[in-house]
């Protein structure tokens, strides 16, 4: 026993080996027990929060805290091990109050237990945004979840400036005050520098008042058409028809002309068809009145329809088709509009006409002189 005390009394550059010893069993135990640890506090932690879940489970919970909760029991299991070790005297090393590398370590840890402690509060406010976009969906309110969204963001940007705002004056030890009056001198060339944000976030309180869409509307603006999927304070995000993902700043969609499809009655289809200048005036006529008729009895349109022979194309007789469908739905005003795509085809050739091509005819003319 007494050759094992001398053994772990030994020192290396400054600390016995029974301190090195504790500083590796201390990492050893955090690492094995970081994740149980997590868990256990997240679940705990949840607990306190379930009569407010509103039927959301614990999982998804744990899923959210789980890497920000990791992150600060680390970083408290690493404060916990260096505690066993100092530095060699030897070294000459200036104490954390001055600078140096001490001073370095110090603030730099107390930077990060910051951090890890505004991440936990930035995934709360991430479970919160869940908890009160369940409850809009269940008030069947898009433009609730919408504002809500917006809301939760603009609390996580009130936190990151007071975070920001701690770590300069309590950590750093920053005069804020005078920081703050030094950008009031500077305010007009950041007022410039950032003109377009602010541009942006007016834009996005416009969208918020006026509410010229809400979140699931499809509009048409600036020549994209796709679904609203998300309004920032900078931005709006659409998720276009083919599934691309496109990302548009909010003065745009203020200042810009805006269809919203979604507002809709009826879907509008109008396009042309061709016949051949072979088809007779009577075919003509029979097509037209089958066709007007089928689209007026169609249980998925209106009675505004136009069914007329409209123009002599330079290669066809060209028949005009409007109609609305009466849905707001894309895939169902495709399939309306193939159903009556297929009817026209079958009307044309029962009436025996056939549909025009692009073509050009040359006629020559041959004169013969009398021998």
């Amino acid at each position: 026993m007494e050759e094992i005390n001398q053994f772990l009394t030994q020192e290396f550059l400054g600390n016995s080996l029974l301190s090195y010893a504790w500083f590796l069993l201390i990492l050893l135990a955090g690492l094995l027990f970081k994740r149980f640890v997590s868990r256990s506090s997240n679940r705990l932690l949840f607990k306190l929060l379930k009569r407010y879940s509103h039927d959301i489970q614990s999982d998804k919970f744990v899923e959210l805290m789980h890497k920000p909760v990791g992150f600060t029991i680390m970083l408290i299991v690493v404060f916990i091990a260096f505690s066993h070790l100092s530095f060699p005297q030897e070294w000459g090393m200036a104490p954390k109050d001055q600078f140096g590398i001490l001073m370095f370590l110090d603030k730099g840890f107390q930077i990060l237990l910051y951090s890890s402690f505004i991440w936990i509060f930035l995934r709360l406010a991430d479970f919160l945004l869940l908890i009160m976009l369940r409850r809009a969906d269940n008030m069947d309110s898009k433009y609730s979840g919408q504002i809500v969204s917006f809301f939760v963001d603009f609390i996580k940007i009130i936190v990151v400036i007071f975070w920001v705002l701690i770590i300069l004056g309590s950590i750093l030890n920053v005069n804020v005050g005078t920081l703050v009056a030094g950008l009031g001198i500077g305010g007009l060339a950041i007022a410039l520098a950032g003109k377009e944000t602010l541009e942006n976030l007016f834009g996005s309180f416009t969208i918020f008042l006026d509410k010229p869409f809400v979140v699931g509307d499809m509009v048409r603006v600036a020549g994209i058409t796709g679904v609203v999927e998300r309004v920032g304070f900078r931005s709006t995000r659409l998720r276009t028809l083919e599934k691309s993902f496109v990302t548009l700043p909010n003065k745009k969609m203020v200042d810009s002309e805006l269809d919203n499809l979604t507002l809709r009655t009826f879907r509008r289809s109008n396009f042309t068809v061709g016949v051949t200048y072979s088809t007779t005036s009577d075919q003509l006529k029979g097509i037209v009145a089958d066709i007007q008729n089928y689209i007026d009895n169609h249980p998925n349109t209106n009675h505004e329809s136009k069914i007329r022979f409209h123009d002599f194309g330079p290669s066809s007789l060209d028949i005009m088709v409007l109609f609305f469908v009466d849905t707001m739905d894309w895939t169902t005003y495709l399939d309306v509009k193939q159903e009556i795509l297929y009817k026209i085809i079958e009307i044309v050739k029962k009436h025996g006409a056939e549909f025009a091509y692009p073509s050009t005819s040359v006629y020559i003319e041959k004169n013969l002189k009398p021998e």
